[in-house]
């Protein structure tokens, strides 16, 4: 009598703590996990290929922590009952790995075995020349770390689980894979529903050739892009579509830069204009991506919505402190008036902390940006010394404060000093700039601009809600929001003492139910700005500064080149092009 065994794998996204010390939980989050999506997709090729032999059945389970509450306990009884398994908390990053932890501990001491990957783990062993000293209480722990990218080795994980063998740990960072024919990242349908609009992830492309000094991708998954094909990404979108799914992220840091990009595009051109499928896309993009030849077009056609770009700063000294000498300031009308005309709505990263940032040059630079660039949707992070970055390297070594609660390095707290703010005034400039954006006056003005250039005024109107409403009224950056905020009393960082039910229970549902009336309050504000705009007959008629057509003369009269080091980087372009014009002469 054949008698087959099972072996059962669970994937675990961690969320993260809130300045209260509670996991942050909604009824519908907000951004999909690419992450679990890229492990859930490679364990399915791992059971369909028998790795653990003909005899074994793999049963895979897929959690993401920011929408559904993890009960180590369940987790335990899940593997107890198959006999055999594991659990891998995946894409763990620096500001998750404190939860990650408090996850792993009763993980642990119910005797599971427990891996951490992602980011945080990734980063500082590719960067520190010690252990970071989180890192080194999951090995105390006994927890096995994983670090790199698990495309052709999650195999050889799973076999040493089977036969309880995990090594402590697996390095892979100086052998990155190729993607192309790669397992695909999947998500079964009803974990997707648990995200706001059913969005899933695919990743057409890793690493990324820049050198921007705060970033971590260029330091876990490499310099060298990694590309997947025309084929491999249909092959994800068809998956998707046959389970009702048709809203994708793609998470490419710079999918312009994908040098499969044209056949992708083309690819999912054809699939919606020959046959007919719906299906839409938000990207995330460089500021030079219109000087490819058709490439906003073709985003356009292949179902793209939203473009997500890393303006970061408008101070040309600024962004080449930061090695972000891709960033022409001179470029970014232009690019952002490409965007508008094939009706893509635009959000735009703004990092706030540069050395010569204050809190009236914040306020002044985001005066500009309203009046002068045609952005609709501007969200705002401090610059963060990420570990894993050059920058968190740097300070380190230099000996420089920076927190030490990695919980805090979520791109919403300031985690250390700067030459010409206190952290007050950090804080209070960063504050300050998401007011300074989202007043009244200046939502009316994006509306007017979506409804003249033919942008979606009912998608703009709902993510200005998003963005306001969770930093004015949830206190979260708006990446980390969703809809019905949940808590748990007993689900609280360890090191916090666990509240009484007398107190614990009538404040969360007072917050929750006064959180709701403000919410609903800033919609109905909100909404009836945007209906008494529909109702102008001449609104297709509306011109303003930032969306007038660029101009020969802007270099001299726009203020945003007005100041000295946006005029000493104007004269430097124009130097360089016109050595250009006479080399080519």
């Amino acid at each position: 009598m054949n008698h087959r065994r099972r072996f059962c794998l669970v994937l675990i996204k961690p969320s993260h703590y809130d300045d209260d010390g509670y996991v942050i939980q909604w009824v519908r989050s907000a951004i999909p996990s690419n992450s679990l999506a890229c492990l859930y997709g490679l364990a399915l090729e791992c059971a369909r290929q028998k790795v653990l032999g003909e005899d074994v059945e793999i049963e895979i389970h897929a959690f993401d922590e920011t929408n559904t509450r993890i009960r180590p306990a369940h987790i335990a009884s899940l593997i107890k009952e198959a006999g055999a398994g594991m659990v891998m908390l995946v894409g763990v990053q620096s500001n998750q790995f404190p939860r990650a932890l408090d996850l792993a501990l009763p993980l642990r001491q119910l005797g599971l075995q427990v891996a951490i990957g992602g980011f945080h783990v990734s980063g500082t062993i590719a960067m520190l020349s010690e252990r970071d000293p989180h890192v080194r209480r999951a090995e105390e722990m006994g927890v096995s770390l994983f670090a790199g990218e698990a495309e052709g080795r999650l195999d050889e994980v799973l076999r040493d689980a089977a036969n309880n063998q995990l090594k402590p740990l697996y390095n892979f960072m100086n052998d990155l894979p190729n993607l192309e024919g790669a397992a695909m990242p999947f998500l079964p349908s009803e974990r997707i529903l648990r995200t706001a609009g059913a969005n899933t992830s695919l990743d057409a492309g890793r690493g990324c050739p820049y050198q921007c000094s705060f970033c971590t991708i260029i330091n876990v998954q490499g310099r060298k892009s990694r590309y997947r094909s025309a084929d491999d990404c249909e092959k994800i979108v068809r998956a998707n579509v046959a389970q009702g799914i048709h809203r994708f992220f793609i998470t490419d840091d710079n999918f312009a830069r994908n040098k499969n990009w044209e056949a992708i595009l083309d690819r999912m051109i054809e699939m919606r204009e020959t046959e007919k499928l719906q299906f839409n896309f938000i990207i995330q993009v460089d500021t030079l991506c219109h000087k490819l030849p058709n490439f906003i077009e073709k985003c356009a056609r292949a179902g793209v919505k939203r473009v997500f770009i890393g303006l970061e700063n408008i101070n040309p000294d600024s962004l080449l402190g930061a090695k972000k000498q891709q960033n022409k300031i001179t470029e970014y009308r232009k690019m952002l008036l490409a965007w508008k005309k094939q009706r893509v709505l635009t959000y735009c990263g703004y990092i706030l902390g540069f050395p010569n940032d204050t809190p009236e040059s914040i306020v002044h630079d985001i005066r500009v940006i309203q009046k002068e660039l045609p952005v609709d949707l501007l969200e705002f992070f401090y610059l963060t010394p990420l570990p894993g970055s050059e920058d968190h390297r740097n300070l380190l070594n230099a000996g420089t404060w920076m927190d030490a609660d990695i919980n805090k390095y979520d791109l919403n707290h300031a985690v250390t000093v700067h030459p010409r703010m206190s952290i007050d005034e950090w804080k209070q400039a960063y504050r300050a700039a998401w007011e300074t954006y989202y007043t009244d006056e200046h939502i009316e003005t994006i509306l007017k601009r979506a409804m003249a250039t033919g942008v979606s005024p009912g998608k703009a109107l709902f993510l200005i809600v998003w963005f306001k409403g969770c930093i004015a009224i949830e206190g979260i950056h708006p990446l980390e929001g969703g809809f019905l905020r949940l808590k748990s009393r007993r689900v609280r960082r360890s090191e916090l003492p666990r509240e009484s039910s007398i107190i614990f229970y009538p404040r969360v549902w007072t917050e929750l139910i006064w959180k709701q009336i403000k919410w609903a309050h800033l919609y109905l504000r909100l909404y009836r700005m945007y209906a008494k705009l529909r109702k102008d007959p001449r609104r297709a008629e509306y011109m303003d500064l930032a969306i007038t057509p660029v101009t020969d003369d802007e270099l001299e009269t726009r203020e945003m080149f007005q100041s000295d080091e946006a005029r000493n980087y104007v004269v430097k372009i124009q130097r360089v092009e016109k050595m250009r014009s006479g080399a080519a002469a």
